[in-house]
């Protein structure tokens, strides 16, 4: 990790009466768009939910679909429009969507429009990562490279998350001047062993399940014998360069040394010419192997210069792995006379400390009023990060960075938003829970806004690009659909609140997936003959458009969802006095991390 020197402004970020004014357009659509997001498409057919909703045909809707798509990937910036008419109104005027008497949906072109107008990316409200990385590094770069890959320990999502985020975290360490981070719901270490090999930070990792913190200590053991193997290729290419040099070298040495003694031989027969025999043997035996001598030593001497130099590019490789990587490879140090004084220095330095660059997984369940001084001892200055923290854990972690005067900076990549708790879910239900997951700021705890757990689970279904076919088969929900119409008429269950899972992809055939699912249900399995099952499958098969439609258009609604989720939690760190920047980042590719935003602030350099 390099210490930055100057590191330059960070950038201007959107203040919070322009996220509020986000904000409140925001709900205006989902006002009358969130009832296609909390309907379940178990309850499709037995609560007839497309005739409900939509006042359309399925085919229309597919077809409006498939050509917004399609022209969203032609055109990304289609949504232009309405960006430049909130900039001038300070509002948008949304065409007509919803029927208003009906609430029906009645314009799905628009409903598109507006909903791509509402993601992340074109709410014009993130903070490039590249930008952010620039302003912290400043005129620095960092020492580490890329010389290192986690690929071998990890898939390839979790190798492109954990060297983005851990990058950003060291480059924010170094701004502060700061060693120490805390990694909440660390799960198997993956950033935590990262931050601490490849940056040489102290790391504590907490996670509330025993099993994750066993098994990462175990994990980041092998990370650790990965990396010496690392280190040792590193070193073993050098130095395979180093003998390379010193074998032309020596035979350049030589070229010149033949040529040197053929000169002196004949210099040695011209002066023979001159002088007497009895004068010029003992000159020669003298003179010239004196000289050769000399040369022998000088020419001997010289790959040594050479390999010192050139253990200099030893040492500039070497540094770019963590001391403890450096440390751990003392089997293959170079010999000490081969060694600068300088370079002596820096490995006495590095010993000493190396014991502060370790990761340390802990057990521990976090809340928003977590004491960090009795779960961390040794407490200090210090970075709070989150890789996908799921639920509740992502705003708690927000509230202890806000709480906390240790904590300098936050970066928390939440995920799991069905997970969330909500203040205004079941306000009939009596409840002590104070602090709640969503909603964080003040503009959404005046509106009592709830978004319901079938539309956060809708906002896990959020991508930047969204083609017909991703996500779940539509016959699998099919499948589910027409299972819950059977329960409902031949078993007398009008509302099934378990789970069937992931039967689907095991079954050979609609009556397979039904006895199963019974059997898993604990219902009878036998009690329909083949035949009846079959019936149901016949009278909803025409129907399925429907289904694939309505699923569709819950896809297209996600990125909304996901962006007043995360808007929320932006709001909550504008609003808090003593943080002097706060952002969302789009820190990793979606294509390979859906869940790709990261919430960040940072508090007043003291």
């Amino acid at each position: 990790m390099s210490v930055m020197a100057a590191p330059g402004p960070l950038p201007v970020t959107p203040e919070l009466p322009t996220l509020r004014a986000k904000l409140q357009g925001l709900l205006r659509f989902l006002r009358d768009a969130l009832s296609i997001s909390n309907a379940h498409t178990v309850n499709f057919y037995t609560e007839s939910v497309w005739e409900e909703l939509v006042d359309l045909p399925p085919e229309t809707v597919l077809t409006a679909l498939r050509r917004s798509v399609a022209e969203a990937e032609a055109r990304p910036s289609e949504s232009r429009p309405l960006v430049e008419a909130e900039k001038g109104s300070g509002t948008t005027d949304f065409p007509k969507i919803f029927c208003e008497t009906s609430q029906k949906l009645v314009n799905v072109e628009a409903f598109a429009w507006v909903a791509k107008y509402y993601s992340i990316q074109n709410l014009e409200i993130c903070t490039p990562f590249e930008q952010l990385l620039a302003a912290l590094l400043g005129n620095q770069k960092q020492r580490t490279g890329e010389t290192v890959k986690p690929i071998e320990f990890m898939n390839v999502k979790k190798s492109h998350e954990v060297q983005a985020m851990s990058e950003l975290i060291s480059s924010i360490a170094a701004y502060y001047g700061i060693k120490q981070v805390i990694d909440l719901g660390s799960g198997k270490g993956y950033l935590s062993s990262f931050l601490s090999l490849k940056y040489g930070l102290k790391v504590y990792g907490i996670d509330s399940s025993n099993t994750n913190t066993h098994g990462a200590k175990e994990r980041n053991r092998k990370l650790k014998k990965h990396w010496k193997l690392c280190h040792a290729q590193a070193r073993s290419d050098v130095n395979g360069l180093t003998l390379k040099m010193k074998k032309e070298r020596k035979v350049q040495n030589e070229i010149k040394y033949k040529t040197k003694i053929q000169e002196e031989c004949n210099n040695s027969l011209a002066k023979q010419e001159k002088m007497s025999t009895s004068e010029f043997l003992p000159d020669f035996s003298g003179s010239v192997i004196s000289t050769n001598r000399k040369q022998m030593e000088n020419l001997y001497s010289q790959p040594h210069q050479e390999e010192n130099l050139c253990f200099e590019n030893t040492f500039s490789l070497i540094d770019l792995f963590s001391i403890n990587a450096v440390e751990s490879t003392s089997s293959l140090q170079i010999p000490n006379r081969e060694m600068s004084e300088t370079h002596k220095e820096r490995r006495k330095m590095t010993s000493k400390s190396s014991e502060s660059n370790i990761y340390s997984p802990l057990t521990s369940f976090i809340t928003a009023d977590s004491e960090l001084h009795d779960i961390i001892k040794d407490l200090e200055d210090c970075l709070m990060v989150g890789l996908h923290t799921c639920g509740d854990l992502a705003p708690n972690t927000l509230r202890i960075f806000t709480s906390k005067s240790e904590i300098k900076g936050v970066c928390s990549v939440g995920c799991c938003y069905h997970l969330l708790s909500e203040e205004f879910e079941n306000q009939t239900k009596e409840c002590t829970q104070e602090k709640w997951g969503f909603p964080m700021c003040h503009y959404l705890k005046e509106e009592r806004w709830c978004c319901g757990r079938n539309a956060r689970m809708s906002a896990c279904l959020a991508l930047e690009r969204v083609a017909v076919g991703q996500g779940l088969s539509t016959e699998s929900l099919f499948y589910r659909a027409v299972l819950q119409d059977i329960i409902k008429d031949c078993y007398g269950i009008t509302k099934c609140d378990q789970h069937v899972g992931k039967i689907y992809s095991k079954c050979s055939s609609f009556v397979d997936y039904v006895r199963k699912s019974l059997k898993k249900l604990g219902l009878d399995e036998f009690k329909l003959p083949e035949k009846i099952i079959m019936n149901y499958y016949e009278k909803y098969k025409p129907r399925m458009n429907e289904l694939e439609a309505f699923n569709m258009l819950k896809v297209v609604l996600a990125p909304c969802i996901e962006t007043l989720i995360l808007l929320d939690r932006l709001c909550y760190l504008k609003e808090q006095e003593d943080i002097a920047w706060s952002a969302l980042v789009k820190l990793f590719d979606p294509v390979k991390s859906p869940r790709c935003y990261a919430v960040i602030a940072l508090k007043k350099q003291q």
